[in-house]
């Protein structure tokens, strides 16, 4: 049982509260390696350990009050920042932990021999792991420029300033490139075109070079013209003493220099001498200058303008006087996010914007977008939001760049109609290289090839690719071939029959310690199997509290939490993303969870779990800290179905997936006969997993409450959607 119990922990899944005892020999300390993920899971439940005899039990330290919130939501105090700079790496943090552990633990008669310095010994190879670990994982995730390889095949004389149009060019052209990293070919003789004004969605699965193509473009390796001012918000700002409102206001530079200018000035004018007339006039005329300057970039409303921003991302007015160092790494995103929007650049490039938002600053900045004058391209898994902000789709397919007019909806038909063409002269050429080859003939094959090809060449003419690459040497047409479109299925097995009620919050009451501005009251809920539940509300207001309250990782202050004995959770957090084992690879730390596999290979019995989540084959066998977000989401997603839950409780699931990935979760989720928790902020996600009206609930977390909403999640969304436009509007 207590196998089952770390294995559950450590594949984001926890045990319910059925226990059996263990003898005394069972009890004893072993020296095999305590699962990271099981030890942070069950950190802070309460233990009855006794000491064996004939030792002395070591007092235990007290706790800090933040260890057992680890997932929260709640931005951090200025006094919690100390703690979250402290922190240092994940791999740190585990270092840490299992110091504490050792620290902690009640030593049997047995270890009581074993010398301090072979305990001191022992840490110092931990701390030379961890430092390795991270090592690793900054190599891994380095943005090396140097590192991509972009040749140009034909561009546009005004494109490299040789003449007087790059001044006024606001269009991106570039007939022919080709992009590869570390020898990887992400993009092949593609042509790129982005003109000014318009929204483009770029799409196409995860690790094709959607990220590469934004920050090519943003270090201009990508050829854009010069007088395009290029921005793309990928990084929180820095944390200092500066507050959020000043942190987005400075991104204005040319705004804050003339301001400084023109205090100097002021300074200056006091402090001179009143009878240098000359120098006084000069002074007194440039500050004239600057003024009139400062009032044509509207200085004065430039704290309303960038308040107004900050409120619709979920700043409140007290948050936004706070230091940018006081925030978690999501709040400092979006206030990254808010300098962009702040400083309208000619082409804003935003990566997965939506990441960091809950549902309600979604909503906004779709409508602030959908408002946007300039050149947009953003990079989405959302659906609903990139209907609602594109004008135009890019789609990377086949290391190609292919352009659609419209939002996604008209992309998704027009490019279904654009694959059933293709197929079918696919299957034509097909049948026909066949006949070729029954012939025995070699010169009957070529012709066959030859004669695709030459109708490929007249098409891509015909669709207006310019004479400069269609003549290029290096521009070379494929013969038709069969359009592959990326697949991928998730599934979580049919779980036992449990008698209700299987999880319950009575009157349940929640604060941390320290923390007088937060806390929930009066929690009245449950969930049972087939129970769908959409926990919608601002960041901050404590969802990802309630799951945890749920899950029972929090204690309520008052009131009564209840599990079912036999109950197994499903737990999926970007928190137990980042507890998988860095240093093992996706299989090796299935198996150690999971040991029982049927089959003749144990091995491929894990690999076919995990490609069915979608991760490639060759990602099976690496580490795990070379692993893309979205990879480690699928090791995650495919621990929790290998542990068989009742109830799955979701802390924003979407975030890394592409949308393939996205639609088979939901249809997963449609077919689980278990129940759903769900926190997320993809609307789309929510109304397929809440279709159901009669066995769904919407609850929102708001002003330290929880309420259940009277009606449908799509009513809840428009409500939402009038408010915010009425606040965009204003």
């Amino acid at each position: 049982m207590g196998r089952k119990k770390d294995e559950a922990a450590g594949g984001g899944a926890t045990a319910g509260a059925g226990k059996s005892s263990k003898s005394s020999k069972d009890a004893a300390p072993k020296k095999e390696r305590l699962s990271v993920s099981a030890f942070l899971s069950n950190i802070d439940k309460p233990k009855s350990e006794k000491p064996a005899p004939g030792s002395k039990a070591k007092p235990k330290t007290a706790p800090k009050a933040t260890s057992a919130y680890t997932d929260v939501d709640l931005p951090p105090s200025d006094e919690e920042e100390e703690e979250v700079e402290g922190a240092g790496t994940e791999e740190e943090q585990i270092a840490k932990v299992g110091r504490r552990h050792a620290k902690t633990a009640q030593p049997s008669a047995l270890d009581v021999s074993v010398s301090e310095r072979e305990a001191k010994k022992k840490e110092k190879k931990e701390q030379m792991m961890a430092v390795a670990q991270e090592a690793a994982r900054q190599e891994a995730l380095k943005d090396d420029g140097n590192a991509f390889s972009v040749v140009i095949g034909a561009r546009t004389a005004a494109m490299d300033g040789e003449d007087g149009h790059d001044a006024n060019m606001k269009d991106i052209k570039i007939d022919s490139f080709s992009v590869s990293a570390r020898g990887k070919e992400l993009l092949k003789n593609t042509a790129l075109t982005i003109v000014h004004g318009r929204r483009y969605g770029l799409v196409g699965p995860n690790g094709k070079g959607k990220s590469t193509l934004l920050k090519l473009l943003a270090w201009r390796q990508i050829p854009v013209p010069k007088n395009i001012d290029v921005l793309l918000v990928e990084q929180e700002v820095v944390g200092d003493d500066r507050t959020a409102l000043m942190a987005v206001v400075s991104a204005n530079e040319e705004l804050m220099k003339l301001r400084e200018q023109a205090a100097k000035l002021q300074e200056l004018s006091l402090t001179e001498d009143k009878e240098d007339d000359a120098e006084g006039e000069d002074a007194s005329e440039k500050l004239t200058e600057i003024y009139e300057s400062l009032q044509a970039m509207d200085s004065d409303a430039a704290e309303a303008r960038a308040s107004k921003i900050l409120a619709g991302l979920g700043f409140t007015t007290a948050m936004q006087g706070r230091s940018t160092k006081s925030f978690s790494g999501g709040w400092r995103m979006r206030i990254s996010l808010a300098r962009a929007l702040f400083v309208q650049p000619t082409l804003l490039l935003l990566d997965e914007p939506t990441n960091h938002l809950d549902l309600r600053a979604v909503i906004w900045l779709e409508e602030y977008l959908m408002r946007w004058k300039k050149t947009l391209i953003v990079v989405s898994h959302d659906r609903d939001f990139l209907n609602s902000v594109s004008t135009d789709i890019i789609h990377l397919h086949d290391e190609k760049l292919h352009f659609y007019k419209g939002n996604f909806g008209a992309f998704e038909e027009m490019y279904e109609q654009k694959r059933r063409e293709n197929n079918k002269k696919f299957e034509i050429y097909e049948k026909q290289l066949k006949a070729a080859k029954r012939s025995g003939s070699k010169a009957q094959q070529d012709k066959v090839k030859d004669r695709a090809k030459m109708a490929a060449g007249k098409e891509a003419k015909s669709k207006g690719k310019s004479k400069a690459a269609a003549d290029s040497d290096e521009v070379a047409v494929d013969a038709p071939h069969r359009w592959s479109d990326y697949e991928v299925k998730f599934h979580f097995p049919e779980p036992t029959e449990l008698t209700p009620p299987l999880l319950q919050l009575m009157d349940v009451g929640f604060s941390y310690p320290g923390r007088d501005d937060f806390s929930l009251q009066n929690i009245d809920v449950g969930v049972d199997m087939g129970t769908r539940v959409a926990i919608v509300g601002p960041n901050g207001a404590g969802k990802s509290t309630l799951l945890n309250l749920l899950a029972g990782d929090l204690q309520p202050s008052e009131g009564q939490s209840r599990q079912s004995q036999k109950l197994r959770v499903g737990r999926y957090s970007q928190h137990f993303v980042d507890l998988l084992q860095m240093d093992e690879t996706p299989v090796q730390y299935l198996l150690r969870l999971y040991p029982e596999q049927e089959g003749p290979s144990k091995q491929e019995a894990v690999r076919a779990k995990l490609g069915k989540f979608g991760l490639p084959s060759h990602n099976h066998l690496t580490p795990i800290v070379k692993l893309s977000g979205g990879q480690k989401s699928r090791v995650v997603f495919t621990s929790i179905s290998m542990a068989r839950p009742h109830i799955l409780l979701l802390d924003e699931p979407t975030n890394h997936l592409d949308m393939q990935s996205i639609d088979a979760l939901a249809d997963a989720l449609d077919e689980f006969t278990g129940g759903v928790v769900l926190v997320s902020h993809d609307s789309r996600l929510i109304s397929r997993v809440c279709e159901d009206e009669e066995r769904s609930e919407i609850w929102v977390v708001e002003d330290g409450t929880v309420s259940k909403f009277p009606g449908s999640f799509e009513e809840y969304k428009l409500d939402l959607i009038k408010e915010i436009v009425a606040e965009v509007e204003e």
